[in-house]
């Protein structure tokens, strides 16, 4: 009987996936390349890698600062290998605290000039923590729609009701916080720069709008900003002079730090309980010595990193008008961070570029929905302040041979 049950059904936990399986399978079937299994032979610098035999500009990474290959940088991970071994094999709270951890959180209190700061080992862990922490069931998150997968997941771990609203549309947070009852605890979830598009959030009018409602904090996350923007390299939050009204601060080491890792920065003076209460944090092997000594020395010179953040910029505003003068529709009309996002009709145009590109030299990511607001598919460009003008230049020149080849433009 058992036996006969099996045979006449053969779903499995796998067969929702048997859609995509179906369209990945239809996608390779026409000879394009896996644009989600490419191999980094070598990497020879921030900005050029060897894949499949071929030198490669790279434009898809987030490695915004170039800080990877920073000689300093290098040497203290490997004396933190040598002097402290390659892990710790142990959570922060019991034997996974190293002389590094407290360096690179003392070094990220002294960059974003807070009292309180906390490492997590990755990005991803530190939205997870935090918010599913803070907000837990009865409380409200509120967040722009199109936030990180993290931030939607670290509401789904603590069980908190998400409000969402329209992308960085200021009357549309303060309609959907006016209609929340006033005694309850929200946590409302801003996002300097957005990953897909490179769009900025307007976090004074945002801030302005949260403030007129009771019994709210405000997170900002600046995984796409620090390093980059504000005087400081502090992310959007200190472009645009809202330092004082930001509850908490979450980044990430795997952008402009150059390494991996993630950490929450905050005054608010209860901070520190949240190392016994924050799940990720506490059930979560710490990151290995190497990596909070790259981490930390990296954080120290990005302090001073103004000339890298003059010449990031620069190659962003050269980029976004030469794509823009070859007919490409990008993510924002004027640039506005190191992300330049080029929008396409359909999966089909946007894997045939993807794979001109690739075969020309450069490397860019391809995003598709549900990584993308629906029915958008995008080539996904991030410039490095090590890109030199040369690079540009022939990053253009590229993108036109491949939209003509591909008929995206003219």
């Amino acid at each position: 009987m058992t036996d006969i049950a099996i045979a006449a059904d053969t779903r499995d936990l796998f067969s929702k996936f048997d859609p995509l399986i179906a369209e990945r399978e239809a996608l390779l079937a026409t000879g394009v390349r896996d644009p989600f299994s490419i191999v980094m032979d070598e990497v020879k610098s921030p900005t050029l890698a060897v894949i499949r035999g071929k030198e490669t500009i790279l434009l898809g990474t987030y490695n915004y600062m170039g800080m990877t290959f920073d000689p300093d940088v290098i040497a203290a991970g490997k004396k933190a290998l040598d002097e402290f071994g390659a892990g710790t094999t142990g959570s922060r709270v019991l034997n996974g605290t190293y002389q590094g951890h407290a360096e690179v959180e003392t070094a990220l209190r002294e960059f974003y000039g807070t009292s309180g700061a906390m490492v997590f080992s990755t990005g991803y862990q530190a939205n997870l923590g935090v918010i599913s922490t803070l907000a837990g069931k009865g409380d409200y998150v509120v967040l722009d729609a199109d936030s990180h997968a993290s931030i939607y997941d670290g509401c789904f771990l603590g069980d908190a009701d998400i409000v969402r609203f329209r992308h960085n549309s200021v009357e549309d947070l303060d309609k959907r916080l006016g209609r929340l009852p006033p005694q309850a605890l929200k946590l409302v979830v801003l996002e300097g720069v957005y990953s897909m598009l490179g769009d900025v959030a307007p976090l004074p009018a945002m801030i302005a709008a949260v403030r007129k409602h009771p019994n709210c904090m405000i997170l900002v996350d600046e995984a796409h900003g620090m390093g980059f923007f504000g005087e400081h390299g502090r992310g959007v939050y200190e472009e645009q002079g809202v330092e004082a009204d930001v509850d908490f601060v979450v980044g990430t080491f795997s952008k402009s730090v150059g390494t991996v890792g993630g950490f929450c920065v905050s005054n608010h003076p209860k901070f520190e309980i949240l190392r016994l209460v924050c799940r990720p944090y506490v059930f979560t092997a710490s990151l290995p010595p190497s990596v909070v000594a790259t981490a930390a020395t990296s954080i120290r010179k990005l302090m001073h990193a103004g000339d890298k953040r003059a010449h990031l910029w620069k190659n962003s505003r050269r980029l976004h008008q030469g794509l823009t003068d070859l007919g490409f529709t990008l993510g924002t009309k004027t640039p506005q961070s190191a992300i330049i996002a080029v929008i396409l009709n359909d999966q089909a145009q946007a894997v045939a570029i993807w794979q001109t590109l690739l075969e020309l030299g450069l490397y860019v990511n391809m995003a598709r929905p549900p990584a993308t607001p629906a029915g958008t598919f995008l080539l996904r460009c991030s410039l490095c302040a090590d890109h030199s003008d040369e690079q540009v230049e022939q990053i253009i020149g590229m993108f036109a041979i491949a939209g003509k080849a591909t008929g995206a433009t003219g």
